[in-house]
């Protein structure tokens, strides 16, 4: 008998359209002779089932099932494809995990700390991995510009500490534009992290379970026509991502090492994606992505691909991993 899986997409954040874009391709490419595939829009105004011709059905939040034509649906598995809040911060994950159903996410545990910059930071750096100086500030904080430029130095990055995507990040070069950046920050959360800039290839490393095993994909060079790699160069072309990376093979060696020592000192599963950038050879981490994008030109499934891994592969791997 089929299973039913439910693909979840949308979100109640700024990257909805990225995320429905991701669940779409996710969609187009699960095997329909092994499994009854729905798309399901999670917003803040509604949570529905769009069948083919674009008829939504309402999701009963009670036990996460649908009647469609007269039909109760109840989900066999849940493949995530939420970037942000609910998907990305494990709040939607803590709701099914009461109801028994299996997704292709870490747990929501893990999915929460790993959506909070500042605390994934202060675990990777437990385990001797290499990061940038930074600086916490909450809303309603003190700004003190010259002591930040003090501790971090000159340029240095401005990130909201719990939003993906690039949105809200300032590269600032004076104490003004550390200023503003902090207020456009603060605009994405109420909370920011201020890091040193660090100058060296940027690389982005995918680390996945692919048939019971922790696998490094494919290393991505990250070459941004901005300043660095903002919203423009993650999803509207402003960049050049080339995979393998032009690295050494010691280079290579290291952030592999790194990457699977991250992964599993953070206690993942399912997809992630992270970046690194190389100071003197060694990979200093910035972050890591729970819900990596999953459209052709995302760079995850760039680096299946250059690892001989098809997206439908990609896909049915994650829900079986998630079923078993």
């Amino acid at each position: 008998m089929k299973k039913n899986i439910a693909i979840i997409m949308g979100g109640y954040s700024s990257e909805a359209d990225i995320s429905i874009k991701s669940g779409n391709v996710v969609f187009k490419n699960l095997d329909t002779n092994k499994y009854n595939v729905f798309r399901l829009h999670i917003l803040k105004e509604k949570w529905v089932v769009l069948d083919d011709n674009r008829k939504e059905y309402n999701i009963n939040k009670d036990d996460f099932s649908c009647i469609i034509n007269q039909n109760h649906i109840n989900f066999d598995c849940v493949f995530n494809a939420i970037h942000g809040n609910p998907g990305e911060n494990g709040m939607i994950l803590s709701y099914l995990e009461l109801l028994n159903i299996p997704h292709t996410s870490a747990p929501f545990y893990q999915m929460a700390l790993t959506f909070n910059k500042r605390d994934t930071l202060s675990v990777v750096k437990e385990y001797g991995i290499k990061t940038a100086k930074s600086i916490y500030l909450n809303k309603g904080d003190v700004i003190n510009t010259k002591e930040i430029k003090d501790k971090v130095g000159l340029p240095c990055f401005i990130k909201p500490n719990n939003a993906g995507s690039s949105y809200g990040i300032t590269k600032a070069y004076t104490e003004e534009e550390i200023f503003t950046g902090i207020l456009k920050a603060y605009n994405e959360d109420s909370a920011i992290l201020i890091e040193s800039f660090l100058e060296g290839t940027e690389v982005s490393v995918g680390v996945i379970q692919y048939q019971n095993e922790v696998k490094v994909l494919p290393i991505t060079e990250i070459v941004s026509e901005n300043d660095f790699f903002d919203y423009e160069a993650k999803y509207e072309g402003k960049s050049q991502e080339i995979t393998p990376a032009r690295i050494s093979e010691e280079q290579q060696n290291k952030v592999e090492e790194v990457a699977k020592k991250v992964y599993k000192s953070l206690n993942m599963s399912g997809f992630t994606r992270a970046e690194y950038i190389f100071v003197n050879d060694e990979p200093h981490f910035l972050e890591i992505n729970t819900v990596p994008g999953l459209t052709e030109e995302s760079i995850l499934p760039q680096q299946a691909q250059e690892a001989g891994i098809s997206l439908a592969q990609l896909f049915e791997n994650a829900i079986q991993m998630a079923l078993n």
